[in-house]
């Protein structure tokens, strides 16, 4: 506790008026408890964690290429004119290609249709999707489309090229 240092009168003495002096106070507790909440605090906070996204890509030492059921694949076409998709082979398509946006009327709603569609089979495939940016393409376009495939909560999505074809098709149906 802070004491101020202050001379008392003796008794029975004749008082003799001096020079006041300024009180001093004692610092010393303060600064110790300054420092004691300081390294608490720099102890206990936790550094922000930095943001990341898992994608895991297949694997690219193999000779043949990955066959796939048509049936459980849909792709979606990023370019700069917008999203295409379509569901099943490029050459055969279940569905025929369509545009849409990356929002929640857009492509959730489509994924999520597709999703019911394609229910999981016994031996844990479900539906896959073929993420297709093209070099055009804006990388805040791909990152929200991911981030679609998290909301959806679809577990298989990939990032692969697209083909000429798919481009052709894309500037062809604009």
């Amino acid at each position: 506790m802070a004491q101020l240092n202050q001379k008392q009168p003796q008794a029975g003495k004749k008082k003799i008026r001096s020079k006041k002096l300024a009180p001093k106070v004692d610092l010393t507790a303060m600064v110790d408890l300054a420092f004691l909440l300081i390294t608490f605090f720099m102890l206990t906070t936790t550094l922000s964690k930095p943001y990341r996204l898992d994608v895991a890509m297949p694997d690219n030492h193999g000779e043949n290429p990955l066959l796939l059921d048509e049936r459980r694949v849909v792709s979606l076409l990023l370019t700069d004119k917008g999203l295409m998709w379509y569901h099943g082979d490029f050459n055969h398509p279940i569905s025929k290609p369509e545009f849409t946006d990356l929002s929640k009327t857009g492509i959730r709603k489509v994924l999520d249709r597709l999703k019911a569609e394609i229910p999981p089979k016994a031996d844990g495939k479900d539906m896959i999707v073929l993420i297709k940016p093209s070099n055009e393409a804006r990388a805040v376009d791909v990152i929200q489309a991911l981030d679609e495939m998290k909301q959806v909560d679809i577990k298989r999505y990939t990032i692969s090229k697209i083909g000429d074809d798919e481009e052709k098709m894309v500037l062809a149906m604009l």
